[in-house]
């Protein structure tokens, strides 16, 4: 399923909140910081743009999603990131995500 996300011509964004989650993750399973190094490459190598700075908009839209519900600053961060870009949030997170999808508040790419 996460072919279609590559081959759709879409750009593909990641907040970078959401790159230190993948890269602590890496280097937790990993044990070596060299591990941070390689997900950084690999997202350059995908042609992935990391969002390496908030803009305020998206700042209060976060906050705003955050103020919703349970969703991780993370997610609510990805999510508003994605609304302001007029963009799908391409997800596993069912669990995180579902009740957003219901509400209509984003469009989802479930990978699972």
């Amino acid at each position: 399923m996460l072919e279609r996300v590559f081959v759709s011509g879409q750009p593909i964004r990641i907040a970078a909140i959401n790159v230190l989650e993948v890269v602590y993750d890496a280097v937790r399973r990993q044990q070596d910081t060299q591990a941070a190094k390689e997900v950084l490459h690999c997202l350059e190598k995908l042609g992935i743009e990391i969002v390496w700075t908030m803009a305020p908009e998206v700042l209060l839209r976060a906050a705003e999603i955050k103020s919703r519900g349970r969703l991780s600053l993370a997610d609510s961060i990805a999510l508003a990131l994605a609304l302001d870009s007029g963009a799908k949030l391409v997800t596993a997170d069912h669990h995180e995500f579902d009740a957003f999808e219901q509400a209509g508040l984003g469009i989802f790419e479930w990978i699972r």
